[in-house]
């Protein structure tokens, strides 16, 4: 009996112990800043942060082997691996070869450029004619009008002098004085005398200092604006330009479905250095590690990632379809997605967007 007991407790021992360190390989790709090898091997990033925080939580004893990304894809649809953790674009091209977590990011797709430095008489004439430039002159002068057409009501009767006279006269003295007021030039030949028209005056000298510089600024982005001109705005100025993405990336589907023609490189810094370098005019690729790796080369003073996305994308981890951890993996996986902790590590990763 004593014999039973103690087969019956070493069985339950050896399941205990089986069950709480499941042992499994994963494979990952560099792609910060969400998968980062750091100088001692070992492996951080928002996505790998995001594993740990699972297999902790699920008791994972795990193994890691790196892979490109073509290779990766091939490593879960092989079973060679029980889970792809990278910045995977959940696609339908490669559903048919693999399973996906839930999405814990999404982002899109999006287009670093070089800035294009050139300042001429050409670009300054264009700059006076923009949309931008008008929009600013005419909420100026609204502003002085308005400004104006208060000192005028107050001085039309008493101060006939300098705001008298017809109607559109008056108002044109008002407008007049409102300009050579903001300006601070004062040349004298206009000033209010009635305490009304003081005290619009008054406002308007403390007001007019905040207004300026807001004008001012106003219209020099709207002068130099295309001193920053890439070239490339749109998605449609890419069909005239060189265009550069990642080997196997999700970015390629896009590419050919808008009939883009573009090169590839096999990692994405790869393909920045290229841009920097003017080998390529635009890389098309998933917008925050393009900013990563901008910002991380100290290229920001070169290159600039368009404000347009292209596509919007869906960041999963790979699973071997039916994968037998798929559920576990989801569960703590949506359990920590809606946390404070999750969008603190957002944060400092990708700073407060």
């Amino acid at each position: 009996m004593k014999l039973f007991k103690r087969a019956v407790l070493i069985l339950i021992l050896f399941s205990t112990i089986n069950t709480a360190q499941e042992k499994i390989i994963i494979g990952t790709k560099p792609a910060p800043p969400f998968v980062i090898k750091n100088n001692d091997g070992s492996w951080g990033g928002i996505s790998f942060d995001l594993w740990n925080r699972i297999s902790e939580d699920l008791q994972f004893d795990y193994s890691v082997n790196q892979y490109d990304l073509e290779n990766i894809i091939d490593a879960v649809e092989k079973r060679e691996i029980e889970a792809a953790i990278s910045p995977l674009t959940i696609s339908s091209d490669r559903e048919e070869k693999i399973d996906f977590s839930q999405p814990y990011f999404v982002t899109g797709l999006s287009t670093a450029v070089r800035i294009k430095e050139e300042f001429n008489l050409f670009t300054f004439i264009k700059g006076l004619f923009s949309v931008q430039f008008y929009e600013v002159v005419l909420l100026l002068c609204i502003i002085l009008f308005f400004v104006g057409f208060l000192v005028w009501l107050f001085e039309r009767k008493k101060n006939k002098e300098q705001f008298g006279g017809k109607v559109s006269t008056g108002l044109a003295s008002g407008f007049w004085w409102a300009a050579v007021t903001m300006t601070t030039v004062g040349y004298g030949d206009k000033a209010p005398t009635t305490l009304g028209g003081r005290i619009v005056g008054f406002i308007w000298m403390f007001a007019a200092i905040i207004i300026i510089s807001s004008i001012t600024a106003g219209i020099t982005s709207a002068l130099t604006v295309n001193r920053l001109d890439t070239g490339i705005k749109n998605i449609n100025d890419l069909y005239d330009h060189r265009v550069a993405t990642v080997e196997a990336s999700n970015s390629i589907n896009f590419l050919e479905q808008k009939d883009i023609r573009y090169k590839t490189y096999k990692t994405a810094g790869q393909a920045v250095k290229a841009l920097y370098n003017n080998d390529v005019d635009a890389v098309v690729y998933d917008e925050p590690i393009l900013k990563w790796l901008i910002h991380s080369n100290n290229f920001g003073d070169k290159l600039k990632v368009l404000p347009q996305k292209l596509e919007i994308v869906y960041y999963g981890f790979g699973l071997p379809q039916e994968s037998k951890l798929r559920d576990k993996i989801n569960v703590k996986l949506l359990e920590i997605i809606n946390t404070q902790e999750w969008q603190n590590l957002l944060e400092n990763y990708l700073g407060e967007e």
